[in-house]
């Protein structure tokens, strides 16, 4: 059976072709900012990256006839379980209402259910970054009616999840793990035997990133807010934030690079977000009752022994550690629809989330 798998993101657009499980081909184009500066919204791209990735399929010699199914990265629909879903009406009517926001993933659904139409593929997405497991306590915070929102990295962290937990010698819904995902964002999640039931929100949580705050004092928010327009406010806590704010550079090896030359406002900064990565991961030891098999470092930044020998001098003591570095979104895709290809019921996105 192949799978033909798709990832829009903001400057590009990953192609796969899977046969199972094995990749046979893989191709990432990039977009050049000429090509996308005339689009207002990610929807507005749909017709655009669906005639490249046909275009890239056909220099291949792929026909869209050979595929069994198409599998996406899933947009910002409502928050739903983890698993692999048809792509219906309703899905689309939710991400193109905006109703967790903007993005560029937002396109994939799209892409894949056009794409599927007539030639007898079945069209799926896969652990958006809306999946939500939460436990009924994580979903608390300290004002009622501002419940806690579940956003983070869910695809890798699921597929990671389950290659931990084998290596280990258990099932994923045998292991309690916390899995820390470290590249451009960081989200950091106990998994509980099968489920993320607690995870600290990309959007607006737990340690900074490259340009991401994290968690920062709320009244220097709230000052903030009332001296600038909310769109500045915005751009500066989301894109301009964390790492970047402090150094002036998005690119971690670069600012590893500096470390080793002893830079001390790099070190500074350097060690402070392990310092903040540590306690997330120490938070979501105690959300599993410091009942952990493994914690697991994975994304870009797992690559950098010196950054995890950092982060272990803090919690090298609560479990053994796995290293996964890098992202494996595109066999995690193909991986979710073989997996309901093989029968495995697929979840029905219905207008309250899932059924």
């Amino acid at each position: 059976m192949k799978i033909l798998v798709i990832n829009p993101g903001s400057t590009s657009t990953k192609i796969a072709v899977f046969e199972e499980d094995r990749e046979e081909f893989c191709e990432t184009v990039r977009h050049r900012e000429e090509e996308l500066k005339g689009f207002q919204r990610s929807l507005d791209q749909v017709d655009f990256r669906k005639n490249v990735i046909k275009k890239v399929l056909a220099q291949s010699g792929y026909r869209l006839e050979d595929f069994s199914a198409v599998c996406s990265r899933g947009g910002l629909c409502r928050h739903i379980p983890s698993g692999t879903y048809e792509i219906n009406q309703q899905v689309l009517d939710d991400i193109s209402s905006g109703i967790n926001g903007e993005h560029a993933c937002n396109a994939g659904p799209f892409i894949a259910g056009q794409i599927s139409r007539g030639t007898g593929m079945k069209a799926y997405f896969l652990d958006p970054v809306v999946t939500d497991e939460l436990s009924d306590v994580a979903r608390i915070s300290g004002y009622a009616g501002m419940e806690r929102e579940s956003f983070f990295h869910a695809l890798n962290h699921k597929s990671v999840a389950r290659k931990a937990a084998s290596l280990l010698g258990k099932r994923y819904e045998e292991a309690n793990l916390v899995i820390a995902h470290m590249g451009g964002g960081v989200s950091v999640a106990a998994h509980e035997k099968g489920r993320a039931a607690d995870v600290y929100n990309i959007k607006n949580e737990g340690a900074m990133g490259m340009d991401r705050c994290g968690s920062i004092p709320t009244a220097d928010v709230i000052q903030m807010c009332y001296e600038r327009p909310r769109e500045e406010v915005e751009q500066l806590l989301f894109h301009q934030g964390g790492i970047y704010s402090y150094l002036g550079v998005r690119d971690f090896r670069s600012i590893e690079q500096k470390v080793c030359e002893g830079n001390r406002e790099y070190t500074k900064i350097w060690n402070a977000f392990a310092y903040q990565i540590a306690k997330d991961i120490g938070a979501m030891a105690a959300a599993l009752r410091f009942d952990v098999d493994a914690v697991v470092y994975t994304g870009g930044i797992a690559y950098s022994d010196r950054f995890c020998e950092e982060l272990s001098s803090y919690v090298g003591a609560l479990a053994p550690v796995i290293r996964i570095p890098g992202e494996e979104e595109m066999k995690a895709l193909a991986q979710g629809a073989l997996r309901v290809l093989r029968g495995e019921p697929a979840g029905k996105y219905e207008s309250g989330g899932a059924g």
